[in-house]
């Protein structure tokens, strides 16, 4: 794939998701959201690239899938009015059909084509599939890590905006904003486990998740991005501060500086 190909992508981009945007300020907010999401994990994809030393073709497949990784958020959004897959659609599989219908990739090599696919259609699973390998897999891991890095960011200034505003607050809150946590999300936490989203209850449950995502991140140029950042312990300090809690975060906080060590 060549930069004059990566371009007329991007301007596809930019056409396609504009289509969705009407008069309700609560949809075209989250549509910004996904939209600025987007282009922050284009650069993180390549910033991750070019930590691992990829070639000058792979940067640019890389930005693509950062590009292209959550296309099917915006007809997802659009149709039903929250991101929440299992209320609404899966994203990751919409989003391949949104490039098959609309002929998206047909200027790529076939090479190139199931890379990007794989990445868009499997960035949002719980686990890779062990069967994935070589470039697929490499291309799968980067959007999985580069996704997670720039949400850490998207939900620290969210959870921040809606503690000092809840009214005003335009985004989706998925999950009941209640003081509670469920325990077996905080044990999965303490146990290194990854938590299926469908087993969320809280706020606070999505919180320990999006904390227990370190866990899952696959290079340590990652977890260097999200120590330097000092997103965790800004997350950490929206949830509850009891004991278990605490334990949890020093927890995940001592797992980060054992890798980076």
């Amino acid at each position: 794939m060549n930069q004059d190909q990566l371009e007329r992508l991007q301007r596809w981009f930019a056409e396609y998701t504009s289509g969705f945007y009407g008069d309700d300020a609560y949809v075209n907010a989250n549509l910004q959201l996904k939209a600025e999401h987007t282009e922050r994990t284009c650069r993180e994809m390549v910033l991750l690239a070019r930590e691992l030393g990829l070639s000058n073709n792979e940067m640019r497949v890389a930005e693509l899938i950062g590009l292209l990784h959550d296309i099917g958020r915006f007809p997802q959004f659009a149709r039903y009015r929250t991101y929440n897959d299992p209320r609404s659609v899966n994203h990751c599989q919409l989003g391949v059909e949104v490039l098959r219908n609309e002929g998206v990739l047909d200027a790529l090599s076939s090479e190139e084509r199931r890379w990007v696919e794989t990445a868009v259609g499997l960035h949002g699973r719980k686990a890779l599939p062990s069967a994935l390998k070589g470039q697929a897999l490499l291309f799968a891991k980067l959007i999985r890590d580069a996704d997670k890095i720039d949400i850490f960011r998207v939900v620290v200034e969210n959870y921040q905006q809606y503690r000092e505003d809840p009214e005003g607050f335009l985004l989706e809150i998925e999950l009941p904003d209640v003081p509670e946590y469920s325990p077996e999300v905080l044990e999965a936490v303490l146990n290194e486990q990854l938590i299926d989203s469908a087993k969320l209850r809280t706020l606070n449950d999505a919180k320990l998740c999006q904390l227990g995502w370190v866990y899952d991140l696959n290079f340590t140029a990652s977890l260097r991005r999200i120590d330097q950042c000092a997103f965790l312990p800004e997350l950490f300090s929206f949830l509850p501060q009891d004991e278990q809690i605490q334990r949890a975060c020093r927890k995940i906080q001592e797992f980060v500086d054992s890798k980076l060590s």
